[in-house]
């Protein structure tokens, strides 16, 4: 295991002196853990919701090595609207608008990365990602953080509470297995089954990866053994389906 020392981000947020950032600090590790692999990758474009005072904006313009790396923020706040100086692009609007958000996509149809830091309402959360996750290109990431907020009332959460960015996760992991319990007509419109890849909930923060999966095959080799394998388990029928 490599020491935080060794972390980027950390250490950017450790010597910042230029714009604030506000974060929990254990969020280094998941955003490294979660984004090294993208970090050298042409022509990234990376969306982050609630920039406050752009200080994060700096922090992923220098993480992200890429010349070409393109970086959008959105805030709710128009004030933030004066990032634009630095050359950054900035929207104002509210991510609970569905209607935004169509607007949004017609000029940014298809995104590689989403960050999800803005107001953390239930609402907010939920119809961001409805709205974003299908606009991800395959193998692209979606982040949400600070997801603590689904067990405080005052953004609409509750513990074990129906409607919360924690409880719609949960119903998720049982899309993405649509293919053990749903029809194949069922599954042909269950865009999460064939596309959301992985899930991984950390402390406050969930990490959505998407990529196209194909149906699950279950297959076995080897000759040994007093079991024989099933013929349409054998390997020889997946090199037969190959050619």
């Amino acid at each position: 295991m490599k020491p935080l020392a060794d972390n980027p981000l950390l250490n950017y947020f450790i010597n910042n002196n230029q714009r604030a950032i506000h974060k929990w600090t254990h969020y280094f590790e998941i955003y490294h853990r979660c984004l090294a692999p993208y970090r050298h990758l042409e022509n990234l474009k990376f969306l982050e919701i609630g920039i406050q005072n752009g200080g994060s904006a700096q922090m992923w313009n220098q993480y992200f090595t890429q010349s070409n790396f393109h970086y959008i923020g959105l805030d709710i706040d128009p004030r933030c609207q004066s990032l634009e100086k630095e050359g950054l692009e900035v929207w104002i609007g509210d991510q609970a608008s569905k209607d935004f958000w169509a607007g949004f996509k017609q000029k940014h149809p298809q995104l590689d990365i989403v960050l999800d830091d803005g107001g953390h309402t239930m609402e907010q959360q939920i119809t961001t990602f409805v709205e974003l996750f299908p606009a991800l290109s395959d193998g692209g990431l979606y982040i949400c953080e600070d997801t603590h907020s689904s067990y405080l009332s005052k953004l609409g959460g509750g513990l074990k509470k129906p409607g919360t960015f924690h409880e719609f996760v949960k119903g998720m992991i049982d899309d993405m297995h649509g293919w053990y319990h749903q029809s194949d007509e069922a599954i042909a419109k269950n865009y999460l089954c064939r596309h959301l890849y992985s899930i991984s909930v950390f402390d406050s923060v969930i990490v959505m990866e998407k990529r196209r999966k194909n149906p699950p095959m279950s297959l076995a080799t080897g000759f040994e053994g007093p079991i024989s394998n099933p013929a349409f388990m054998d390997a020889k029928f997946l090199k037969s389906k190959l050619g």
